[in-house]
């Protein structure tokens, strides 16, 4: 048993009856909508023509909110639906990123993630979804999608249909009759600040999705008349936890790699200050993950009844077992027992870089956000990460390690990395991209309203700048090169993460 939904656009008219019955019978709450109707103008007065769309989850086959939720929150029913559990749920708003249609919010009530699940209560008594017993044009066929003799079915073998997004390879299960470009593609559209009914509502967390004027799949004279926004899930806190991750994971890489090389011995002081600095930024990054949930007082749920093949999940136990290597070679170089100390350090810089590079596996799993897809992201970390060890280490006082011949091994890391930053951030906006989606957020960055962050603040001020003072004999060069180097990382994770989920998916 599979079940599926059809909208047949040839009956709909337009009259929202489905959204007021799915809000009436789920106790939906107002600004948030499981299924809403989307309206799109088409052509030249008075050649003219509305086209609808009816819109809620797709109830995919392989959906990949239930893969991201780190404690099953979301899950997959025997019979094909995709539902939800409010009780286990910590609102880490995860789902949302992985939801290629927009399909998933948080309820305002409860902080929870909640969608259209099907009317799953009345599923399960016999009884039809509410919208399709309410739609007086029978435009909504819901159904089994293996029953032969179904309405669901027959309508599938016999009449053309399409689905939105296949290219994510998320199997969806909502099918439309005549679906129109203008309306399922989300940026084929122009948006004004004033649809049919009301304003855009521009005034969501995050200030929900962009429609800038020049996107090259906006169709000549679409309009949409009417939609619903949706705000950006993941706010400041996620920027600011790749950064201080970013640090904390690559404050002993620098050292440890100098030290295999023959160029730097060990050092005591320094090892306890770049530990200390490594246990502070990652307590950080934790800090930064609860305070972005909307149930903070859950979050222990992730290790104690986590889902496993949420990368979120994954990460948390990978930072406890950073922060528990990093915390036991504090204590041994506290102690002086430099053996001990000697041979923790490279399991504890292998943590670190596995610290580091999770999250590119993370933002694998957000199939809704095309440009944190890019395979050179796990690289981009690791480089990230020994960019900030090499700025720590710049910037530590002779008092605390930062000897002359350290600064000479943190000045030559700190050029390197920094190059190999530029150069990724080159591939990864200038150079054709695989999805429209993907090529649209990086439009964002390189032209939209993200241009100024990323050009001053991230590449001039964060990349070149501090490559000049590095080359150029300017008195206090190094720490300043260091200073902007990291200032210029958290400009340029603002774009990434903000830009990136700043794409409309509905």
């Amino acid at each position: 048993m599979r079940y599926g939904f059809i909208i047949d656009n040839r009956k709909c008219i337009g009259c929202h009856a489905c959204t007021v019955a799915c809000k009436t019978e789920n106790h939906v709450p107002l600004t948030v909508n499981r299924t809403w109707v989307k309206y799109v103008e088409k052509g030249t007065f008075p050649n003219t023509r509305r086209v609808f769309q009816v819109t809620r989850c797709n109830h995919c086959e392989n959906p990949p909110c239930v893969t991201i939720c780190p404690v099953t929150a979301m899950y997959q029913r025997k019979d094909g639906i995709v539902d939800f559990s409010s009780e286990r749920c910590i609102g880490c708003k995860a789902c949302m990123q992985a939801c290629p249609y927009d399909s998933i919010y948080i309820d305002p009530d409860e902080g929870t993630a909640a969608k259209c699940h099907y009317c799953a209560h009345r599923t399960e008594i016999g009884l039809e979804p509410s919208c399709v017993v309410v739609c007086p044009e029978h435009a909504i066929i819901a159904g089994d999608l293996d029953a032969c003799d179904g309405e669901l079915a027959q309508l599938l073998a016999r009449e053309p249909v399409r689905v939105r997004k296949p290219e994510q390879g998320t199997r969806p299960k909502l099918y439309y009759i005549d679906g129109d470009e203008s309306a399922i593609v989300p940026t084929a559209a122009r948006h004004e600040p004033m649809y049919m009914w009301a304003q855009r509502n521009e005034n969501l967390h995050g200030g929900g999705a962009i429609y800038p004027p020049d996107s090259p799949l906006l169709q000549k004279n679409a309009l949409a008349a009417y939609d619903v926004a949706h705000a950006r899930p993941w706010g400041w806190q996620v920027p600011a936890y790749c950064w201080t991750k970013a640090i904390g994971s690559g404050a002993l890489a620098i050292p440890a790699i100098a030290m295999l090389l023959g160029r730097l011995g060990m050092d005591r002081m320094r090892d306890i200050v770049l530990s200390t600095i490594a246990l502070l930024f990652t307590a950080l990054t934790t800090v930064l993950l609860v305070w972005d949930l909307e149930h903070k007082a859950r979050f222990l749920r992730v290790v104690f009844t986590p889902q496993r093949r949420s990368w979120l999940a994954r990460g948390a136990f990978i930072l406890i077992g950073y922060s528990g290597l990093a915390g036991i070679f504090w204590i041994a170089s506290v102690l002086g027992f430099s053996a001990i100390a000697l041979g923790l350090l490279w399991p504890t810089v292998l943590a670190g870089f596995l610290a580091a590079v999770y999250t590119a596996f993370l933002f694998g799993q957000c199939e809704g956000r095309d440009l944190w897809q890019t395979p050179l992201l796990p690289i981009h970390l690791i480089v990230q990460a020994l960019m900030c060890g090499a700025a720590v280490l710049a910037l530590l006082p002779a008092s605390f390690g930062g000897s002359e011949l350290a600064r000479d091994v943190a000045k030559i890391a700190l050029g390197a990395s920094l190059i190999a930053h530029l150069l990724i951030m080159a591939a990864e906006f200038l150079m054709p991209h695989s999805t429209d989606n993907a090529a649209y957020a990086a439009r964002l960055i390189t032209h939209g309203p993200f241009r100024n962050w990323f050009w001053i603040g991230a590449v001039l001020l964060g990349g070149i700048l501090p490559l000049l003072l590095l080359w150029t004999p300017v008195p206090e060069g190094e720490p300043i090169a260091a200073i902007l180097a990291l200032a210029g990382l958290l400009a340029f994770e603002w774009c990434f993460v903000m830009a990136g989920q700043s794409v409309p998916n509905s």
